[in-house]
């Protein structure tokens, strides 16, 4: 039985191929080549290195669809491979520099640095990385260990056995818009595993539905979110020597003390400059833009100022799962894990996930390992998984800021106050356990809405369209669209009247257009218009959509951004 999450997009009349593994691991993030390889070490030291362990990945080519700051602490790298830099692991530059800018109105800022600097963010020790060739060097790691990795491979579906996951079915290729076989139509697999490992990066179409059907949340608090853009630049040679190395964090302008988020500027190798803006998705206002705000958080005199004179390269956009260990939904169940940031491995209050998500692999790879060695998959099989998770240093580091980003929903100078007593308090604060609301459920009405958009120019403040083409994102148009609306009338009616039609604002990649005055136009028009081959898949919509009738699905194999070096 095949049981899909989201919008079903594979015919169900056609013979499809059916391929068995020992172990699927669906993503090719991190979590999912740290778990692979992990887990091919253990069997070949038990002497069944034969066990065939398979990794699809939707994007064209691994890295595709990877994106993240990135300043990664290197403690998850050195227990896989003890001897990472000697091996050749990409950085771009040890931490050199670190400090938080305050951004102030008028240009100016203050400027905390040295023992000024708050603990969790300082980097000391720290790299700043390409998480694109960081998982590219995982990659051909992996491949020398004889595990198969098929990109370009969308897992559409989930195969259960009652509750019990058996594998996933790939996406149909050659499907048009109208649901008709194309010329050269191929039916997606099933592919059956022993374990299924669930490694799909943020709001995984696949872990979402799974999450849902088997109540892995139970008694969990809402997931936050937050909304990562973020461009990488060249910039003059003599400032990128100056810049190499160094982190800056900002708080202050543009969001000021209306909600969540900041910016970040890392400095790279090469003369570039890896800059972004995060914003929590709980913010209130109807109109909130990600992407507006780091507009004009680019136009801040500060930040103006490092990239002036230069060249922009690359876009992107992402959402990150902030909510810690209090939102961390169940690991493993019979036949399955979870890992990486479809587990919620990702501390909010450093700013870093990818240490999180290689360590969450490798114990996801110590407990299946375990588990087919006692021919025993089930969710008792598999527990080992999460015992070494309760008893490992990410149990300890997650668990020290446990009530961190649940405590910004009370108000941003009420979190600033909490987060200062968990600093003393272990992470405790002024509540034993904080609760959460989702995202979705925090938006005010259109008549509250205050953000207003920039002005954009063709240099350093691009609009969204802009940036999308530098995010190299690329969708075959003549196919069912991955992004459907549920109930579209609710965007005329309801959605126009109480919230403004807030997709038209919060996505950062210009996918949904609300060109219409009023009711009667909208009707006339058709409603809103779904630009769907400019997605760069951040799930942004998923997440804030008031009435969380917009559904996100896999595309075609191959489709979405290609975030080089990214």
């Amino acid at each position: 039985m095949s049981d899909r999450a989201g919008i079903s997009l594979n015919a169900t009349d056609v013979e499809r191929e059916e391929l068995a593994v020992d172990v699927l691991i669906v993503g090719a993030g991190p979590a999912a080549l740290s778990c692979a390889i992990q887990l091919k070490r253990n069997l070949a030291e038990k002497g069944q290195e034969d066990a065939a362990i398979l990794v699809l990945e939707k994007g064209q080519d691994v890295g595709y669809h990877i994106l993240s700051g990135a300043v990664m602490d290197p403690r998850g790298i050195r227990e896989l491979y003890p001897d990472w830099l000697e091996e050749g692991f990409p950085i771009e530059s040890e931490v050199r520099f670190d400090c938080v800018d305050y951004l102030r109105k008028g240009g100016r800022k203050t400027r905390l640095k040295g023992p000024f600097v708050p603990p969790p963010l300082k980097n000391h020790g720290n790299y700043i990385i390409s998480l694109y060739r960081a998982v590219r060097w995982l990659k051909e790691r992996a491949e020398e260990l004889e595990i198969d990795i098929y990109p370009g491979f969308a897992a559409a579906g989930i195969l259960y056995e009652g509750d019990r996951v058996v594998g996933v079915q790939t996406r149909d290729t050659g499907i048009g818009k109208d649901g008709s076989q194309k010329p050269g139509f191929e039916p997606g697999m099933n592919v059956k595993a022993r374990v299924t490992v669930f490694a799909e990066g943020t709001r995984g179409n696949l872990a979402k539905g799974l999450i849902a059907k088997l109540d892995l949340a139970r008694d969990k608090n809402h997931q936050i979110y937050e909304t990562g853009i973020k461009e990488v630049w060249r910039i003059p040679q003599a400032r990128g020597r100056e810049m190499l190395g160094q982190v800056i964090h900002t708080l202050g302008e543009p969001l000021g003390t209306s909600g969540y988020g900041g910016g970040f500027v890392y400095g790279l190798s090469d003369n570039r400059l890896s800059i972004g803006f995060v914003v929590g998705l709980d913010h209130p206002d109807a109109r909130l833009d990600p992407h507006a705000l780091f507009v004009r958080w680019k136009r801040h005199p500060a930040i103006r100022s490092l990239i002036d004179g230069g060249e922009l390269l690359r876009y992107g956009a992402k959402t990150i799962p902030g909510g810690g260990y209090f939102s961390m939904p169940r690991l493993e169940g019979d036949g399955f894990c979870l890992v990486g940031d479809s587990a919620g491995f990702v501390n909010m209050s450093r700013l870093k996930g990818v240490h999180l998500a290689l360590k969450s692999g490798m114990m996801a790879g110590d407990g299946i390992a375990e588990a087919l060695f006692a021919d025993d998959t089930s969710a008792a099989g598999l527990a080992g998984y999460t015992r070494r998770f309760e008893n490992s240093w990410a149990k300890k580091e997650l668990w020290g800021v446990r009530n961190f980003r649940q405590a910004f929903q009370s108000g941003f100078f009420a979190g600033l106050i909490d987060a200062g007593v968990q600093l003393v308090t272990g992470g405790r604060g002024l509540k034993a356990r904080r609760g959460a609301s989702a995202d979705h459920e925090t938006m005010g009405t259109a008549a509250q809405a205050r953000m207003q958009k920039p002005a954009f120019d063709d240099t350093y403040c691009v609009d969204k369209l802009t940036d999308v083409y530098r995010s190299g994102a690329v969708h075959e148009e003549d196919q069912p669209a991955h992004l459907v609306v549920t109930d579209p009338d609710i965007c005329i009616t309801r959605c126009t009247e109480e919230y403004g039609n807030p997709c038209q604002h919060f996505c950062p990649a210009a996918v949904y257009e609300w060109p219409h005055t009023d009711e009667a136009c909208a009707r006339s028009a058709g409603g809103l218009v779904i630009n769907a081959s400019n997605c760069v898949h951040c799930k942004t919509c998923d997440v804030s959509d008031p009435y969380q009738i917009i559904e996100w699905a896999v595309p075609e194999g191959g489709g979405g951004p290609k975030y080089l070096d990214m």
